[in-house]
């Protein structure tokens, strides 16, 4: 799963497999913690991050919704700057 940032203790991937369906999300593991997140509206698809955790990737997505969706619409995958 190829890594697109990493910030805070998170790390935020894409990926794509043939099983891999709609909506547009990203993946973020936060030590033993991951979740799946809808890159159009920032919901968590499914997940158990904490609720820290889980507003800093709001926060990153919102910043780069744009550029996620490029990316998962043409499945070229870049890394992206973190947070700050």
């Amino acid at each position: 799963m190829p890594e697109l940032a990493r910030f805070y203790g998170l790390v935020i991937k894409m990926f794509f497999r043939q099983k891999e369906h709609d909506p547009p999300h990203i993946h973020v593991q936060y030590g033993e913690y991951v979740g799946s997140i809808n890159i159009q509206n920032g919901e968590m698809l499914e997940g158990d991050l904490p609720a820290r955790a889980y507003k800093l990737v709001k926060e990153w997505n919102e910043v780069h919704k744009d550029k996620l969706l490029a990316m998962w619409n043409s499945q070229q995958l870049h890394k992206l700057p973190p947070l700050e």
